[in-house]
């Protein structure tokens, strides 16, 4: 990132070895907004990106990450979050899991769980992906 020269909000970590992650990151890229976000492959095909602090490569192949301008590093559901917060068109999605009862993101909880249930799907969806035309 460029400490904010050319606008970038967020820094987006993906897998571009993942034939789902690299669907998904191109659907982002095409999205209205996208100019505010920096995607990073950390497939094992490229060689390791730099990072940052906190982050490994084998750590961000694992779960979606994204590093905010402040540099704050977020993984999962939260990630998406801000992602879908940057993009016009997602971002009533990023600010329903924003919403806080009592002190609580409950939609961003549930969010979580969704997210890491669909890691254990995510090999399937792979294979799936890379088999369609």
């Amino acid at each position: 990132m460029d400490n904010g020269t050319s606008g970038e909000t967020l820094r987006i970590f993906y897998d571009g070895d993942c034939p789902l992650c690299r669907a998904e990151i191109d659907h982002y890229r095409a999205c209205a907004g996208a100019d505010r976000l920096a995607f990073v492959d950390v497939g094992g095909t490229q060689p390791a990106p730099a990072l940052g602090p906190g982050l490994t490569r084998d750590a961000a192949v694992r779960r979606f990450h994204v590093r905010t301008a402040e540099g704050r590093l977020v993984s999962g559901a939260d990630a998406f979050a801000h992602v879908w917060r940057v993009l016009p068109g997602w971002r009533w999605l990023g600010r329903l899991l924003d919403l806080r009862v009592f002190g609580v993101r409950p939609a961003l909880a549930i969010a979580e769980i969704a997210y890491r249930l669909s890691l254990r799907l995510r090999p399937r969806l792979a294979r799936w992906i890379a088999r369609r035309p």
